[in-house]
């Protein structure tokens, strides 16, 4: 979504329609606005602050265990870990960190020797969890976790602890507080 105001809108309607924008969705015209409601609340100041705050504490925690981060750290709400020196795939990375409950995205990294379908990086970013309310703490244990399961991506034992570990916070920070499953 683009957002200004003239010289410039005219100039963006022209470029976008008809060629790359369809016609409206009142669905997700629904959905922005209710976005955009969220972001007008003095509480998305805060989340929007947490999600960075997690992020650096995740990429600090991941540096620490020997993990390459692409640009060295981070400054947003995501990180590009480059897996070459862990001797594993960004493609088996995301494999095996979904098996024991991690979602993340396998993502080329700069200059990838390898195919856009292997890719020698991941991508992670902490919006997701710090919507469950994960903080700082909560970082530190999933960066050693998945610093742990990218070593070690072949031992059954780190995989079932590491399971266990994921199990715990997800049930500490659960997506809908008060509901039963």
């Amino acid at each position: 979504m683009i957002l200004c105001r003239q010289p410039w809108a005219a100039a963006i309607d022209k470029a976008v329609f008809p060629g790359s924008q369809g016609g409206p969705l009142m669905h997700v015209i629904a959905s922005k606005a209710v976005s955009f409601g969220e972001a007008l609340q003095p509480s998305f100041k805060t989340y929007a602050e947490n999600v960075v705050k997690n992020a650096k504490v995740l990429a600090e925690t991941l540096i620490g265990e020997g993990v390459n981060i692409v640009s060295g750290g981070t400054d947003n709400h995501l990180m590009l870990l480059d897996t070459r020196n862990l001797n594993i795939t960004g493609k088996d990375a995301e494999k095996v960190l979904d098996s024991i409950g991690i979602t993340v995205n396998k993502n080329a990294i700069p200059f990838d020797p390898t195919s856009p379908f292997v890719t020698s990086g991941i991508r992670i970013g902490t919006p997701a969890v710090t919507s469950r309310g994960m903080d700082e703490q909560a970082m530190t244990v999933i960066g050693r976790v998945i610093a742990n399961v990218l070593k070690n991506p072949k031992d059954e034992t780190v995989l079932a602890e590491a399971a266990r570990e994921v199990a715990a916070l997800t049930e500490k920070f659960p997506i809908y507080p008060g509901l039963q499953y």
